[in-house]
């Protein structure tokens, strides 16, 4: 047993140093208007309306999904309707607008995928109008005046050129900033008719030409899904990145010697996919191929084959682990190495923050045989290195910086154009745990320990007190305008690893004092301990009118800050993060606003982007909506081990291919509202990693607690052995 967990962490590690870090969004953004519902019985951004006595069907108000015809797979939008006279129908196709993307569309013509099963004449097709996201939309005209008639059992591509559209509205229509396409009612012909739509894009010219194969496909099996990965298909000159003329990766899967049938498509750039298939027990095979808009198709890679097989707690927790961490390897921003602030998403944002969660996610990853040693060596040299020539404002990097320059991007505004002091100690988090894990006398370790002190030694922390009373630190401080945002640092909340790294300086410290005036705000109008119980569960730390935060208070700060064994006066840090995560499971199993889905086996409340597409501090009694956030309930493990041990049985299990993806549990859904995120927060997927393995071995805790500075400065706050008397 021991020689078999040896080779498959070698295996693993090969496979993890065979996906490089690349252009993950690439032109995807500027094309895909819709390709897959990850709801599985309506598209979660539609909505239709209808008059008697003609008919549309409609799934809670929103276009059904139709599952066994699509052309990417594994689902396709299903328009069901009867039109007569005096009554009328209309169904909108909103485009997802996840986090940072620009509606900037690159093409003039609207291409969709039509199907019908008994064939349909093109002047019985609805009619077809635009709008864009500021509120301009156009003149319908008839979707058949761009088509012959539909012949039955046969996809047809329907081209229809932006240009056609008549802007209608108060405000000029504008095609590149498309945002919905509005199908309604056509000829009044008294006929039901079923039309499955798919893959619908904006683009310009069309590529024929067969793209070349992917190669080196390989998969692994676990307890319900198999993890694919494979190279991309090479461009056709001496650039090394993914072929431009790619859309879609296709990939087919085999069971039992059956042909092989296309189950899903996956994005150029992102040479993963992960096959949920149900079973503890089932044996595939897979290719891949890739294909053009146009299904110019190349020929399939080579099989690969992979089998299910039931797994142990212990098995399920490193499975976990391992998809989480992939977000910050094989997703990272590849001229930097960091991670990108979310995917899909801006290919160039580096966020600061999620990448010193990151970096404690590599040591996981080195310890758990994810990758080797060497391969996070060199990764973190590359950040270092990136780090020391990058913009910072005293020593203090930005919230975000661009991976292709190093300079700041001014993402929340004008004043965001300079340091952000608690991303910045998000980041040293995660540097510090890193010089401490890496203790080789090796070159590479010496260097990346001198790299990271040098880092550590060059952060300003005492600049950032900011007014004449220099009692507390302030987030922000820009060259432009110095500290007008004027964000007092102060809890509870994510904050407090910001003070005690402030206060542990070798080079730029505060006095102590400022835990006290600043973090814990006393002698401030709002009390810093606010003593509640919830469910018979109490509370040393609250949020606003003493109601409880979202989770990831009880995580950021403490992913390598240990709260074990000491507390200050106001709390018993590690059992009130215990009880506060008890608490978020016991609301929902209350489930007050009885939300689908809550449970014992389904709960934590953190931020997250919810249904509305922005983000939000969701949090018991206040914000809930019915959004669950993964990472709340798996990052709390260190806390509360068989709660959240139950969380991820229930939705690997249970939920499955609505909750599970390439790097792990999706990062947010609401059954409520069957919506699923499509998105991967940087933020969310490396406190899974770092909190399973604290829980588990306490690895990041004492690395990161092993810096000479940390003991220092806890007797210089003033921390006191634990009672154990707060439970």
């Amino acid at each position: 047993m021991i020689e078999q967990a040896r080779v498959s962490c070698l295996l693993l590690a090969a496979a993890f140093a065979a996906a490089q870090p690349c252009w993950a969004d690439q032109h995807y953004s500027q094309e895909v208007f819709f390709e897959n519902s990850l709801a599985a019985h309506a598209y979660p951004y539609s909505k239709g309306t209808v008059t008697a006595p003609s008919m549309l069907a409609l799934v809670d108000g929103k276009l059904p999904v139709e599952n066994r015809e699509y052309i990417s797979g594994p689902n396709a939008l299903a328009l069901q309707w009867l039109s007569r006279e005096n009554g009328g129908w209309d169904t909108q196709l909103d485009v997802y607008q996840w986090r940072n993307r620009v509606i900037d569309w690159a093409g003039d013509t609207l291409y969709v995928w039509l199907w019908s099963e008994q064939g349909i004449h093109n002047n019985q097709l609805p009619q077809i109008a635009l709008a864009d996201v500021d509120d301009g939309h156009t003149l319908p005209v008839s979707l058949g005046a761009f088509t012959a008639n539909l012949k039955a059992r046969h996809w047809t591509r329907v081209a229809v050129p932006l240009a056609r559209f008549t802007s209608a509205s108060h405000k000029p229509f504008r095609a590149r900033r498309l945002g919905s396409v509005i199908l309604s009612q056509g000829a009044a012909d008294g006929v039901s008719h079923v039309l499955y739509m798919d893959d619908i894009r904006i683009e310009g010219a069309q590529h024929a030409e067969r793209p070349k194969p992917p190669t080196r496909l390989r998969a692994t099996g676990y307890e319900r899904h198999v993890q694919l990965s494979w190279n991309g298909s090479e461009q056709r000159s001496e650039h090394d990145t993914e072929d431009p003329a790619v859309a879609q990766y296709v990939i087919y899967r085999s069971i039992g010697g059956a042909p092989y049938k296309a189950i899903g498509v996956q994005r150029p750039g992102v040479n993963l996919y992960s096959d949920y298939v149900g079973d503890p027990h089932l044996s595939a095979t897979y290719k891949v191929s890739a294909r053009t808009s146009t299904l110019a198709e190349s020929p399939m890679s080579a099989a690969a084959g992979a089998s299910t097989h039931p797994m142990s707690d212990d098995e399920l927790l490193t499975m976990v682990q391992e998809a989480s961490f992939r977000y910050y390897w094989q997703a990272a921003e590849p001229v930097s190495g960091m991670a990108r602030e979310s995917q899909p998403g801006a290919d160039d944002l580096i966020a600061l923050g999620a990448s010193g969660f990151g970096i404690m996610a590599m040591c996981v990853a080195v310890d758990r045989g994810f990758i080797t040693r060497t391969q996070a060596t060199d990764r973190l040299l590359q950040i270092s290195q990136f780090l020391s020539r990058a913009d910072r404002f005293h020593g203090v990097w930005p919230h975000f910086l661009s991976g292709s320059t190093g300079h700041a991007v001014s993402l929340f505004g004008i004043y965001d154009d300079g340091a952000d002091l608690v991303e910045t100690s998000f980041l040293m988090e995660g540097l510090l745990t890193a010089r401490q894990y890496f203790s080789a006398d090796t070159p590479q370790e010496r260097e990346l320990r001198a790299l990271i002190t040098s880092l550590w030694d060059g952060v300003e922390w005492d600049w950032f007190r900011a007014t004449p009373k220099r009692d507390a630190l302030y987030w922000h401080w820009s060259p432009r305008y110095a500290f007008h945002i004027a964000n007092r640092l102060e809890g509870w909340n994510e904050v407090m690893i910001t003070y005690l790294l402030a206060i542990a300086s070798p080079t730029h410290a505060v006095p102590a004092s400022l835990y006290s005036t600043g973090y814990t705000r006393e002698g401030g109008s709002e009390p810093y301990g606010m003593r509640h119980t919830y469910f018979n569960i109490p509370l040393t730390q609250g949020y606003g009118e003493g109601t409880p935060g979202p989770l990831f208070f009880t995580q950021y700060s403490f992913m390598g800050y240990d709260p074990r064994g000491v507390h200050d006066k106001y709390s018993e840090y590690f059992q009130n993060n215990r009880n506060e995560s008890l608490m978020s499971q016991a609301y929902s199993v209350a489930n007050p606003n009885h939300f689908k889905g809550y449970g014992a086996d389904s709960w934590g409340l953190t931020a997250v982007d919810g249904p509305k597409d922005h983000y939000e501090e969701y949090k018991p009694f206040v914000t809930d909506d019915g959004t669950i956030a993964p990472t709340g309930a798996v990052s709390a493990y260190a806390y509360t081990p068989e709660a959240s041990l139950a969380a991820i049985k229930h939705w690997y299990r249970d939920l499955g291919a609505e909750t599970w993806d390439i790097y792990g549990f999706r990062d947010a859904f609401n059954q409520t509202a069957d919506w699923y995120s499509g998105i991967t927060m940087g933020l969310n997927q490396a406190p899974q990693t770092v909190m399973i393995e604290n829980g588990r071995s306490g690895l990041i805790w004492k690395s990161f607690m092993a810096n000479p500075e940390m003991r220092p400065m806890q007797r210089k706050v003033g921390l006191q052995p634990d009672t154990g008397a707060f439970k």
